[in-house]
């Protein structure tokens, strides 16, 4: 559905992104992660038309993306873009900024359409509210379920659920991924969380520097990092030698905290050094082999404790491997 070939742009001759390219088919979620400032948001813009470039191609459907100085209103017709702006119209309801542009000649079908994307945003008992009255997380919502009005063909998301309340960012998520799937929408989604990425979706897209480092299922990126940089992205990771947990090898592997067992009977001991109360656990940073390491545990380990470590072997011959 959507083509990049050889896209480069830069800000005042500051190179943003250098080489891009990928391909994604119709109704695939993809996710956009990387460093802030490695042009993540910038992507987006160049593909929805709202930055020209000089560099590179653009083709969706096999139609050639012009850019700005080629459309007379920018942005395409068939995409939508949710930046981090909003783009609300705050003396108008929730209800008026989501129809704003369904057509007024069908006013039980414009009616319908609306109260359905209010559900889905889980925002019926807000119908009527101006939207100044709205805090950011409701804005966010209210602008998502806009950008969704016309079905476009293509979504982009940027950092979409970064304003909203936590109890809700989940159930949000899921009627959102389940909206898009069932009406083959396909979207790219940059963001930082990673809660935004692993259950929904397809392809994730890393980028460092304003270069693409891999592209390649959700699961594989996660479960095999290809380097530090990419394993950070998800959350706490650990470097551990591996002569250091027995084996006969000088590499470094990458190890997440919860790949990191307490078993007393291991000779291979870490010292307590603090514990962090996540809630679900305790995240346990401790010393091992003269480097800090963090490790998810049940309870809360106290200082200067002694205890034995281990990793699974399964765990470490696939990341010897990959």
């Amino acid at each position: 559905m959507l083509t990049i070939q050889n896209v480069s742009f830069a800000y005042d001759k500051l190179p943003v992104l250098k080489n891009i390219s990928f391909t994604i088919e119709q109704g695939q979620h993809i996710a956009l992660i990387g460093a802030s400032g490695c042009g993540k948001s910038t992507l987006l813009k160049i593909i929805y038309g709202l930055l020209h470039v000089d560099q590179g191609e653009l083709f969706c459907n096999d139609k050639k993306l012009l850019g700005p100085l080629h459309n007379l209103v920018p942005g395409e017709e068939n995409m939508k873009y949710l930046s981090q702006g909003f783009e609300l119209q705050s003396y108008r309801s929730v209800s008026e900024n989501i129809g704003q542009y369904l057509s007024n000649f069908e006013p039980k079908l414009k009616e319908d359409r609306v109260n359905e994307l209010l559900e889905i945003v889980e925002m019926i008992a807000f119908a009527d509210t101006k939207v100044e009255n709205l805090s950011g997380g409701q804005k966010q919502r209210v602008a998502l379920a806009k950008a969704l009005a016309k079905k476009p063909e293509l979504l982009l998301l940027d950092e979409p659920f970064h304003n909203i309340d936590n109890f809700r960012r989940s159930s949000l998520r899921r009627n959102l991924f389940r909206y898009l799937k069932r009406n083959k929408i396909t979207s790219i989604t940059a963001t930082h969380d990673k809660t935004d990425i692993l259950s929904f979706t397809d392809e994730t897209i890393v980028i460092q520097n304003g270069e693409i480092i891999t592209k390649t299922k959700t699961e594989i990126v996660y479960q095999n990092p290809t380097d530090y940089y990419v394993a950070s992205l998800f959350g706490e990771v650990n470097e551990i030698k591996l002569s250091a947990i027995g084996k006969d090898n000088n590499a470094i592997i990458l190890i997440y905290p919860h790949e990191i067992k307490v078993d007393q009977n291991s000779s291979f001991k870490a010292r307590i050094k603090k514990s962090y109360f996540n809630g679900s656990h305790y995240l346990i940073e401790a010393i091992f082999d003269n480097s800090i390491i963090f490790f998810n545990h049940h309870t809360e380990l106290k200082a200067p404790e002694m205890i034995g470590i281990r990793i699974a072997d399964d765990i470490i011959s696939k990341r010897i491997t990959s």
